[in-house]
């Protein structure tokens, strides 16, 4: 399917150039920002989410998007927005609390709810909006959030905005949580984490943290963020996988990752749902994403049914892939899936480090506080079923390369 767009620039406006007095504060803010090597340059990508992206200007195979399953530049989505705008308008015009949402989000919601097999499901205009609204409705002042440090900062701040007692446990410390769900008392008790993490690759053990909420009577909400689509004989994700679906209370995740849409959910029992029709701020008070971008969904749902050997082929190459980098000291920590980190020292070092990638040809993000704690930094890479063998095979190398190198 070709497509084109042309820009057209609109008249500009005089531009006042001198920095307000009150904002001059700013200037050493970002000084710091840029001696530290925390600054991020601004990328304008032209062109689809393809496994080449020309940023900037410049091709570069694409290792830095989430779009796993290769699905966001795919003609059979494009057809599906263009016939959704088509039909339902380019914008959602208001919060589907005042004015009602579109048949396209109705038939979106069941589709989610038919894969995950749950109730009922809500759509939100983002996963952060997902996260922040649920948790904060969940649990409030006398109650008690149990939150992995590795946890995704839409459910950190989804914790701080409930006003709940939060208690944070080492990464994927389930003896750790249970120790402190037996010794604090609390009115409600919520365990709240990621399925699997977003920059460590590694995956929750849900089937203990299950047990756990079911020894302590506590609520269970799991993002399935960067699952969904990737694991399970279904695809819904790893709670398929770990087969403890009538024990997770609160199912939340993205569109805008596998199913290379827009967009969050919330997935769940009828009463949740109901409950966050009625409490979910960020629901109730904003516009509902494009009904475009529902569409593209629900064509993508159907998509992950008829294509298994997509996440199939994805978690293949992805094993050999770690194995190369493991087998030549290349610290992934405990990465088991897609996404794939290469531990580094300094922030210094993975700007480098991305650069010299970056005149190989490829495109990985250096990864720096505030996305890691302080003190560490990292390559992500996004791997997925649109890169074929011999480029991941020539990424290792590169990274081999440049990493080994620079340890030795």
């Amino acid at each position: 399917m070709s497509c084109q767009y042309e820009i057209t620039q609109q008249t500009a406006l005089p531009v006042n150039q001198q920095l307000p007095e009150s904002l001059t504060w700013l200037q050493e803010e970002l000084s710091t920002v840029i001696s530290d090597n925390l600054f991020r340059p601004v990328r304008i990508r032209s062109g689809r989410q393809l496994s080449t992206v020309t940023l900037n200007g410049l091709p570069l195979i694409n290792f830095g998007a989430n779009d796993y399953l290769g699905y966001a530049g795919d003609a059979r989505l494009v057809r599906a927005s263009a016939k959704g705008a088509c039909a339902e308008g380019a914008g959602a015009g208001a919060s589907p609390l005042v004015s009602g949402h579109s048949n396209l989000h109705d038939t979106l919601g069941k589709s989610l709810s038919l894969l995950l097999g749950t109730d009922d499901s809500l759509i939100f205009p983002s996963g952060y909006a997902a996260n922040t609204a649920t948790i904060a409705c969940l649990a409030g002042p006398g109650d008690l959030i149990v939150s992995d440090a590795h946890n995704h900062a839409s459910i950190i701040d989804g914790c701080r905005l409930s006003q709940a007692d939060v208690r944070i446990y080492p990464h994927r410390n389930v003896t750790a949580a249970a120790e402190i769900l037996q010794t604090i008392p609390a009115r409600r008790r919520l365990i709240v984490t990621d399925s699997l993490f977003s920059m460590d690759g590694t995956i929750a053990p849900l089937a203990d943290l299950a047990q756990l909420a079911h020894d302590t009577q506590s609520m269970l909400l799991v993002d399935e963020a960067h699952a969904t689509g990737l694991f399970g004989a279904h695809g819904s994700g790893l709670i398929e996988a770990a087969d403890i679906a009538s024990s997770v209370a609160v199912r939340i995740g993205t569109l805008s990752k596998a199913l290379g849409s827009a967009g969050g959910f919330v997935s769940g029992h009828h009463t949740l749902i109901e409950f966050l029709r009625h409490r979910a701020r960020s629901w109730m008070f904003s516009t509902a994403h494009p009904p475009a971008s529902a569409a593209v969904a629900i064509e993508s749902i159907n998509l992950i049914d008829k294509e298994p050997f997509r996440r199939q082929k994805l978690a293949e190459r992805a094993f050999q892939f770690r194995k190369k980098l493991t087998d030549h000291k290349i610290n992934i920590g405990d990465a088991e899936a897609h996404i794939v980190p290469v531990f580094l020292k300094t922030p210094q070092e993975a700007v480098e480090i991305a650069a010299s990638l970056a005149r190989d040809g490829f495109f990985v993000p250096a990864i720096r506080p505030p996305s890691v704690p302080r003190n560490s930094s990292l390559l992500r890479i996004s791997l997925s079923y649109i890169h074929t063998q011999d480029t991941m095979n020539a990424l290792s190398d590169s990274i081999i390369n440049f990493v080994g190198m620079r340890h030795e």
